[in-house]
């Protein structure tokens, strides 16, 4: 099994943490099967004692004795009574001097971390000595033995292998049984997952590609609606882009052959310009003005052929004419229903590009003028600028019946933000991108039932863009 996979990983780690918690429980489990040992070698050696007293003047022959101490499987036994140390059965080899002692062991004192130390100790760092024990005994007072500690080292390490074996049959048990839950309830579900996102992958346009959620855990059935959610607005955003790349091939061709019929209705235009009629001679000009912006719209059009505007050749211009203008060529264009008003300085300067915010101001007005012919009641629509610090404020107000909710969530995304049947959202999305080409912001300032407004923020004249 691989671990750079998260089933490899996950069965390392789970072998290695219960090896970690199987010598947690080991240890304690040495210290006590030393403890009981020593314990049951501290019984054997009182109950011979007992039976050497039992015996007529306390006394055994060395046979017997030997008999004892080997059945007790200790060197000698000491009998501690009422402040009294009694040497009850010496060892029969030397029975004047006791064996010599190596170390001394108490367990009536020592605590479980001690007896801890001292287990591992005999375990691994332990040499063949003689050792004291000492403990309570069962008739009052304590007992203590001296005895060869070899043997303890020999089943206390039979002991710790048989705990070993029994870990390392439970670890493999255990992280089979871990594994196989891991595969079943998480692995399965994360492939699954990848499986759909790799097929997305292949064909994001495809819905039926897009994950169905159907897990019952709740973080994973969280990470397959988010996953979800991402696929529906991945398609939808390629399905915009595509057609907002088809419309712009349109948009092109349109633009190509429409600016050859503007240039002939130009042409047209300077020749009636020529006119002696006054009314001819006021209206002329008007048209070919139009005629010129429409014709430098589509030739900027076919010359950039993006989905972006050209920068803006700023200059300083009264800004009273240009939105007089806007407003006559609205006027026209308008229903029964919108009027038309502004209350801009004569002495107003706006640093622009005056065909840009042309095209800016006429979407504005234009949108309100029709929100107004949708009430079918009568309404306003004005213009009011000024400056205000370093920057020039234009504001287009409306008297409408304000904009929706949908409408302001998707206010300047293209094909969404619109709510006349037909519209395409476009105006909104072009006029703030002039303006931002202007290093201005145009945002919608308020809206409700009384009507919206909208503002165009610029760099005053003598600012930079």
């Amino acid at each position: 099994m691989p671990f750079n996979t998260l089933s490899g990983r996950f069965l390392g780690l789970t072998i290695v943490f219960v090896l970690i918690a199987e010598v947690l429980v080991s240890v304690p489990s040495i210290a006590r099967f030393r403890e009981n040992y020593l314990q049951s070698r501290l019984e054997h050696g009182q109950i011979a004692a007992i039976a050497l007293l039992a015996t007529p003047d306390d006394k055994v022959t060395a046979d017997v004795g030997a008999q004892l101490l080997a059945a007790a499987g200790v060197l000698n036994v000491v009998l501690r009574r009422e402040n009294v140390r009694e040497l009850v059965l010496p060892s029969p080899d030397d029975p004047t001097p006791p064996p010599t002692v190596d170390a001394s062991f108490n367990l009536v004192t020592a605590d479980q971390w001690t007896l801890m130390r001292d287990a591992l100790e005999v375990l691994f760092i332990g040499k063949d000595r003689v050792i004291q024990v000492i403990g309570t005994a069962s008739q009052g007072g304590e007992v203590e033995v001296a005895m060869d500690e070899a043997p303890l080292r020999t089943a206390l390490a039979d002991h710790a292998r048989r705990i070993l074996y029994i870990s390392l049959g439970l670890s493999l048990a255990m992280a089979a049984l871990l594994f196989l839950a891991v595969q079943l309830l998480i692995v399965r579900p994360i492939d699954r997952v990848v499986a759909h996102m790799t097929a997305f992958r292949d064909d994001p346009e495809d819905p039926t590609r897009i994950i169905a959620p159907q897990e019952g855990a709740r973080e994973l059935r969280e990470a397959e609606e988010a996953l979800k959610d991402l696929e529906v607005r991945l398609t939808g955003a390629l399905r915009q882009k595509e057609r907002l790349a088809g419309l712009g091939s349109a948009v092109a061709k349109i633009s190509h052959d429409l600016r050859n019929m503007l240039t002939t209705a130009q042409l047209l235009a300077d020749r009636i310009e020529a006119s002696g009629e006054p009314a001819v001679q006021r209206t002329a000009p008007k048209l070919v003005g139009s005629l010129a912006r429409a014709i430098n719209l589509c030739e900027r059009t076919l010359a950039f052929g993006r989905a972006e505007e050209l920068p803006p050749e700023t200059a300083d211009f009264p800004l009273a004419p240009l939105v007089a203008e806007v407003l006559e060529n609205e006027q026209h264009a308008a229903g029964t229903c919108a009027r038309f008003g502004s209350t801009v300085p004569a002495e107003l300067l706006v640093r622009a590009d005056a065909d840009q915010l042309f095209r800016v101001l006429s979407n504005l007005v234009r949108n309100a003028a029709q929100a107004i012919e949708a009430t079918g009641r009568p309404g306003t629509v004005s213009i009011t600028a000024g400056e205000n610090g370093t920057l020039t404020e234009i504001r287009v107000r409306d008297s409408g019946p304000g904009l929706p909710e949908k409408a302001r969530e998707n206010l300047f995304r293209p094909f969404t933000g619109s709510v006349r049947p037909g519209g395409t959202g476009l105006g909104l999305v072009i006029a703030a991108e002039l303006v931002r080409g202007h290093g201005g912001v145009l945002v919608l300032e308020e809206t409700g039932p009384r009507g919206s407004t909208f503002r165009i923020s610029l760099p005053a004249p003598g600012r930079p863009t």
